[in-house]
């Protein structure tokens, strides 16, 4: 390692720090880690030192954990007092990739401004390096070094491809208005005076860059970007500026004013070149999905007078729409869309039919090419109807027609895009998925015995559009044909991914029959089981899937069935889970599913049983003189009253589950937003039949309906969705009216009212979605508390006149994708202790003194966050340490992830006190002999 006498070694060693700083990335092991790689830099050769810098470089956010700062800083900053250039230009480029944790340092602000002056090169580049991170840190050095900068630029000695260095370093001069505004005015005079191409390119980017920074001069940036892209004669000038101007579109698309758009369009209007062309329509496209477009529009002089087609950008997108240049095209039609979906004036409504012609176009151009840009243009399109269908439905026929028109003789890699397409716009209307069906059905018949991978895919989104497109259950037709070409032509996992599907789209016989297929073809046992699992649970499915309303009796039995195959599937799938892959979130999906079936079937035989003993017609009136309003609900008698009972019993249940599928949500920090509207709707189902138990049976006056009523025209992201929310709105009907109509309710209607909710709830498939069998985006926390004990069964040692810091440090850990779905803002951590054996003497403790609560949100910074507890512990005892952590995401939610951690602590009694209490004991005896003594004397 470090101590060979091999360079080679050595520099091995080096090179594998930062691979041990993702494994272990807590400040103990990074502090003296650092420190050791501090101690290689300063006595080590240039090649080592080099080494210590790439290794800084690269684990640029593990350097906040350094713990001995001054100490690091004091071995590295040795070096720069050597007489060998590169090992101090090395030095400097290291302190500069520190700026982050020593941003005040003066001695490294006055090594940086020495080194400026240098006359080598490699040292004077190392120099400028440093400056810019530094300025980027450090208002202090910024306001410093500007002037330095300025001198050096103008200077006449300063080499120009020194001051094409220099120049960037403007972009961080953005701390105060007066810095911002000098380096705005030196970079005008430099493009004034530098009109070179190399120079007017660096000296413009750097403008935009500190403009966007400092925010205040956006609008002049902008029409200077627009000056230059119109007058300037050069292309790479013209190109740059494009480049700047999609910059601040992206960044701050309010900027922009309707002049601003117009000359662009202008400009896109006259240029000649079709690759400065489809920039400015970049540009365009991107301002197009913003709020720009409506101020485009709104603040038009004599709006009321002019019509859509006399305006400039409606004008190009219309022209550009089937221009020969499929990426102009692509542009075009987005522009148009765009408009169409935000613009809702009359006038702009005959744009719809352009936007429509100019995608038809588009796709029968792309559809037939197998080449990457015409496979990245379709993907444009293809998203381009979607939200076209989206903001207009009537437009949707003729969408999907030219879809369904050109899916027979589009490219395979084109037919799969397509396929996306089709899916996501019949989850969006279901009216036209059932005119689909059978022009999938003879392409899946069509597309041949070929393995290769893109057929596999093929077969895969396919079989998803006929899940969506077919409603209800699968013909036996369309089954055949499905696992006849699956058998033909395809692998074991893409027949798994068909199953999947299956199952997210409810189709619960299709996805277990080839689950049952598949069983014989994974090599480990844990896939084995998980295999089984699924196909348990989808045969549990399909037992609901034949209840009827009104026959009660066989929809006991069919939940009785279901819950049968359940069981078996929740052993399996204990059984596939690992300790890497515990399998949590499925496990406890399918624990609540179960309870909730038994509760639904508990619910159907109460009220069965209420049927067989009916209230008499006084019972409403002895319920209220006797003051029971329980009593109401069946005779006086022990069998009714037990009955009623159980209809409470019943209602807390389904609370009780809708709080464990709200605990269920909090904890799917990691879960796509499909999964997690699932769960959402398996506690409202839960709340809605306990809200009717109670209108209807325990409390029909304070019910209240506001509550529980619809969100009105929500957007629907599925048909499951979809199907559930009108079982909703059907039974808060049903129950409303009755209450309404007949109040109080009889026994009878409100026990088929109830029945009949419970069948048509579960009437509806369940939808396995997607992190079920898949997990996107990972997330996890990792705790490390000090003072930890070696062995975690010890207590650490307290005394009770002393307070224990307990400090408590976390590292987030991601998986491929951090922040797919959300990202951790904050995290909020809550340490709490419990008195759990007393070793003083037995008197009664007041309760704030056994035990602490206290709550603290911290924020990480490069993944990583510290904070410090002073807990009590002022009763002798062992006491139990809990810290629990949950995150909170950038919309404030908060999300029970974990970990939870547990120490103990060991509060003993301190010297002197124990002391004094030893002393009075040792003197209690003499005096009671003394008293005894004195007593007996007297006889």
């Amino acid at each position: 390692g470090l101590r060979s006498g091999k360079l080679g070694e050595q520099c091995e060693a080096v090179v594998r720090f930062p691979r041990l700083f993702q494994k272990y990335p807590f400040p103990i092991l990074i502090n003296s880690a650092f420190l050791k790689l501090a101690d290689v830099f300063r006595v080590g050769n240039n090649f080592l030192r080099l080494c210590v810098l790439k290794v800084t470089q690269q684990s640029e956010k593990h350097l906040e954990k350094i713990l001995n700062v001054d100490e690091f800083v004091k071995r590295v900053f040795s070096v720069i007092h050597s007489n060998d250039p590169v090992a101090r230009a090395i030095t400097l480029r290291m302190l500069g990739s520190m700026a982050s944790i020593i941003p005040e340092r003066k001695n490294a602000h006055h090594s940086i401004r020495q080194s400026l002056d240098s006359h080598d090169n490699v040292e004077v580049e190392a120099a400028i390096f440093a400056a810019a991170n530094f300025s980027a840190q450090s208002k202090d050095f910024a306001v410093g070094i500007c002037n330095k900068i300025s001198e050096m630029i103008q200077g006449l000695a300063t080499p120009v491809d020194l001051k094409l260095k220099l120049i960037p370093i403007l972009q961080h001069m953005h701390h105060d208005a007066s810095l911002a505004s000098s380096s705005r005015q030196l970079l005008q005079q430099l493009v004034t005076s530098y009109p070179s191409t190399k120079m007017v390119i660096v000296t413009l980017h750097t403008f935009t860059l500190l403009a966007a920074s400092s925010l205040v001069d956006i609008p002049k940036q902008i029409q200077l970007l627009l000056q230059y892209l119109k007058n300037d004669p050069r292309k790479a000038v013209k190109r740059l500026a494009i480049q700047d101007l999609k910059l601040l579109a992206n960044k701050t698309p309010h900027t922009w004013s309707r002049e601003n758009i117009q000359a662009l369009c202008e400009s896109a209007l006259n240029t000649p070149y079709d690759s400065l062309k489809m920039g400015m329509l970049t540009v365009l496209s991107t301002l197009s999905g913003t709020i720009a477009i409506k101020q485009y529009f709104s603040s038009a002089p004599g709006a009321a007078a002019t019509t859509a087609k006399s305006f400039d950008l409606v004008k190009l997108a219309q022209e550009c729409c089937y221009h020969n240049n499929r990426g102009i095209a692509a542009h075009g039609v987005r522009i148009l869309t765009n408009i169409s979906a935000s613009c809702q004036e009359k006038d702009l409504l005959p744009l719809e039919q352009d936007a429509v012609f100019g995608l038809e176009a588009l796709l029968v151009l792309c559809s037939q090419d197998d080449s990457p840009g015409a496979q990245a243009t379709l993907k444009i399109t293809l998203t381009c109807m979607v939200k076209l269908v989206q903001c207009r439905p009537h437009l949707s026929q003729s969408v999907v027609e030219s879809l369904l028109a050109q899916l027979h003789s589009a490219q395979d890699n084109a037919r799969i895009l397509m396929c996306h397409c089709l899916a996501a716009i019949a989850m969006q209307l279901p009216v036209l998925a059932d005119g689909m069906l059978g022009d999938l059905m003879d392409l899946y018949k069509l597309i041949g015995q070929s393995a290769t991978d893109k057929k596999q895919e093929l077969l895969v989104s396919l079989a998803t559009v006929i899940f969506v497109s077919s409603q209800k259950a699968l013909s036996t037709e369309v089954k055949t044909v499905i696992k006849q070409q699956l058998e033909n032509a395809s692998n074991g996992w893409t027949a798994y991914r068909i199953a999947r599907q299956a199952s997210r789209m409810g189709n619960h016989d299709m996805a277990r029959e080839l689950y049952q297929s598949l069983l014989t073809q994974v090599a480990s046992e844990h896939f084995y089981f998980w295999l089984n699992s699924l196909k348990e649970f989808s045969h549990a499915e399909q037992c609901l899937s034949g209840l009827q309303e009104d026959n009660y009796s066989s929809a006991l039995s069919c939940i009785a069935e279901a819950l049968k195959s359940y069981h078996k599937g929740i052993a399996s799938l204990t059984a596939a889970s690992t300790p890497l892959n515990p399998l949590s979130f499925q496990c406890g999906f399918v624990k609540l599913r179960i309870d909730l079936l038994q509760a639904f079937s508990q619910l159907i035989c109460t009220c069965n049983s209420l049927k067989t003993s009916p209230p008499p017609a006084i019972a409403t009136t002895i319920a209220m003189t006797s003051g029971n309003d329980l009593q109401r609900c069946g005779r006086i008698s022990n069998q009714a009253l037990t009955l009623s009972l159980q209809m409470k019993h019943s209602m807390e249940e389904f609370r009780n589950l809708a709080t464990r599928y709200g605990d269920l949500y909090q904890s799917s920090f990691d879960a796509d937003s499909a999964t997690l509207r699932n769960v959402e709707l398996q506690q409202q189902s839960c709340l809605l039949i306990s809200h009717a138990i109670e209108a209807l049976i325990l409390d029909p006056e304070s019910a209240s309906f506001q509550e529980y009523s619809s969100n009105g025209t929500a957007h629907v992201e599925s048909e499951y969705e979809r199907r559930m929310m009108s079982v909703f709105n059907h039974v808060l009907e049903e129950v409303e009216s009755l209450n309404r109509k007949y109040a109080p309710v009889s026994y009878l209607a409100s026990n088929t009212c109830l029945c009949n909710a419970v069948i048509a709830l579960l009437k509806v498939p369940l939808s396995f979605q997607r992190y079920f069998f898949q997990k996107l985006q990972s997330t996890s926390i990792k705790l490390a508390l000090s003072p930890s004990p070696r062995n975690p069964a010890e207590p650490i040692a307290v005394q009770n006149n002393q307070q224990l810091a307990l400090k408590v440090e976390g590292v987030v850990q991601h998986g491929s994708k951090p922040g797919l779905f959300r990202k951790i803002q904050s995290v909020c951590l809550n340490v709490s202790s419990v008195l759990q054996s007393k070793s003083g003497q037995d008197y009664k403790i007041p309760i704030e003194n056994m035990t602490n609560e206290m709550e603290q949100r911290v924020e990480p910074h490069n993944d990583y966050f510290s904070t410090q507890f002073l807990l009590n512990f002022m009763i002798l005892g062992t006491h139990n340490i809990t810290v629990e952590s949950s995150v909170i995401d950038s919309n404030g939610i908060v999300w029970k992830t974990g970990p939870k951690t547990t120490i103990f602590v060991k509060s003993l009694e301190d010297p002197y006190s124990q002391q004094v209490r030893l002393q009075q004991q040792q003197g209690q005896p003499p005096s009671q002999q003394q008293q005894q003594r004195t007593a007996y004397s007297r006889f």
